[in-house]
């Protein structure tokens, strides 16, 4: 079975005062006081502006690094990809934080990144596997499924 993930997390209130404009938008929450917007085709093609796509990312939508570099002025802020099937897989990970990238993009074939980025968002593993565990990124596997909880 796979697991798929393109998505900015933040804390909530963050991201959803970040967002309030945008209807394409579908905040989802999750543990620890971070939410997830999940970037689905309607988003990736609202908030590109053109300009190429920022290296190390797959999907992260051309010229909005700009954007979460802004939205970061409030806070931390990450963009996360991940791409699993049969046990092997790829993620990828960064963090804004005060108007710039401050971490990353990492990439590991492994978990990592994300749990990684995590931490610098205030999350903890608290008992659980990882912080990625712990905040609940393995409540769904595919993308679209995040979409039921916005």
């Amino acid at each position: 079975m796979g697991y798929h993930l393109e998505a900015v997390i933040a804390a909530e209130p963050l991201l959803r005062a970040a967002t309030a404009d945008l209807p394409d938008a579908h905040v989802v929450p999750l543990a620890q006081g971070l939410a997830l917007l999940p970037m689905t085709d309607d988003l990736h093609d609202a908030v590109m502006d053109g300009t190429p796509a920022h290296p190390g990312f797959r999907k992260l939508p051309g010229g909005f690094h700009h954007t979460l570099a802004t939205w970061s002025a409030t806070g931390p802020v990450a963009y996360v990809e991940a791409d699993v099937f049969g046990g092997t897989g790829e993620q990828r990970a960064a963090v804004w934080l005060d108007g710039a990238l401050a971490v990353g993009p990492t990439t590991a074939r492994r978990r990592g990144p994300i749990s990684q980025v995590l931490r610098h968002l205030g999350a903890r593993a608290d008992g659980h596997r990882d912080e990625f565990d712990a905040v609940g990124l393995g409540r769904h596997r595919h993308l679209e499924d995040w979409l039921d909880e916005a």
